[in-house]
C-alpha cells in the first residue's frame, strides 16, 4: 500500500469519523475502489488513532478538568473527602459507558470483523444510519434538558457505541442520537459521545496491534495516514459540534441514504 493511498484513506477517515456518515463504511468502500479486497485492520486502527489525537486536542479543556477533579478525590489524609465535581462524574460515566462497548467488542469481535469485507452490508447499514440521524429532525429543542449523564444513559450510549462496530453504522450518529433521545442537551450529547470514544479507540488499537500488518502496509504510509486523519478529523470535529449545537444533525441523513443506495446498486 503506497503513501498516496493511505493519505487518501486518511482523508476519508478524518472527514467521516466525526461526521455521522460512518468512517468504517467509507473505508470499506474506499478500499474496494482502490482494489483492496482484504481489509488491513491495523491501518483502520492507525487512522482511528489519528482521529483520537484530534478528539484529545479539541476536548483538551474537558480532559484536563476531568483529570484535575479526579486527582482531588484521591485520599491524602484529609478529614473530609471532597465531593466529586461535574467533570469527575463525567469521567466516571465514561468508564461506565465503556463497559458495554468493551463487552460487545470482545464477544462479537470475529463475526463483526468479517463484515468489513462486505460492501453490500455497508450499503444497507448506511441507509439505516440515515434513518437514525434523520430522527433528530423531530426532536424538539425543549426536550433536551439533562445536563448530567446518568448511569442508565451512559450504559445506553455505550451500547450504541458497541453496536456501531458494524461498518456502515455511524458511531457518532448512534451515540449522539441515543443521548439526545434520552434527554441530554445537545452540547453534552456531543461531548459525551466523543469523549466516550477515547477508551474505545485505545482498546481497538491494542487489540489490532499486529507487527506483520506493519510489514504489509509499511511504516511510512501508516504514519502519513495517521497525520492526515488527525488534521482533517480536527476540522471535521469543529464543524460537527457546531451543527449539533444548532440542531442541524439531520442534515447528514440524505447523504447517508444516497451513498447507501448507490453502494447497493453498484456493489
Amino acid at each position: 500500500m503506497t503513501t498516496i493511498e493511505t493519505i487518501f484513506l486518511g482523508i476519508i477517515q478524518g472527514l467521516t469519523e466525526f461526521l455521522p456518515v460512518s468512517s468504517s463504511g467509507h473505508l470499506v468502500i474506499g478500499k474496494n475502489l482502490l482494489g483492496f479486497r482484504e481489509p488491513e485492520l491495523l491501518l483502520d486502527t492507525a487512522l482511528h488513532f489519528g482521529t483520537l489525537l484530534a478528539v484529545c486536542i479539541y476536548f483538551r479543556s474537558d480532559l484536563r478538568k476531568m483529570i484535575q477533579e479526579l486527582w482531588r478525590l484521591i485520599p491524602r489524609g484529609q478529614p473530609r473527602r471532597p465531593e466529586p465535581g461535574p467533570h469527575a462524574m463525567l469521567a466516571l460515566m465514561v468508564v461506565v459507558g465503556s463497559i458495554p462497548t468493551a463487552l460487545i467488542g470482545l464477544i462479537f469481535k470475529e463475526p463483526l470483523e468479517s463484515l468489513f469485507g462486505s460492501v453490500t452490508t455497508v450499503g444497507m447499514m448506511l441507509v439505516i444510519t440515515g434513518i437514525i440521524v434523520g430522527i433528530t429532525r423531530f426532536i424538539p429543542e425543549s426536550y433536551g434538558r439533562r445536563d448530567r449523564v446518568s448511569v442508565i444513559i451512559a450504559l445506553a450510549v455505550g451500547t450504541a457505541q458497541g453496536l456501531a462496530i458494524v461498518p456502515g453504522i455511524s458511531r457518532s450518529g448512534a451515540t449522539i442520537v441515543c443521548g439526545l433521545l434520552l434527554g441530554l442537551n445537545r452540547d453534552l450529547a456531543g461531548r459525551f459521545s466523543f469523549i466516550l470514544c477515547i477508551p474505545a479507540i485505545i482498546g481497538a488499537l491494542l487489540l489490532q496491534l499486529d507487527m506483520a500488518a506493519v510489514t504489509r502496509v509499511g511504516a511510512v504510509p501508516l504514519i502519513a495516514g495517521f497525520l492526515v486523519s488527525a488534521l482533517i478529523g480536527f476540522l471535521a470535529l469543529k464543524l460537527l459540534m457546531g451543527m449539533v449545537r444548532r440542531g442541524h444533525f439531520y442534515y447528514f441523513a440524505p447523504y447517508c441514504w444516497a451513498i447507501g443506495i448507490l453502494t447497493l446498486v453498484f456493489a
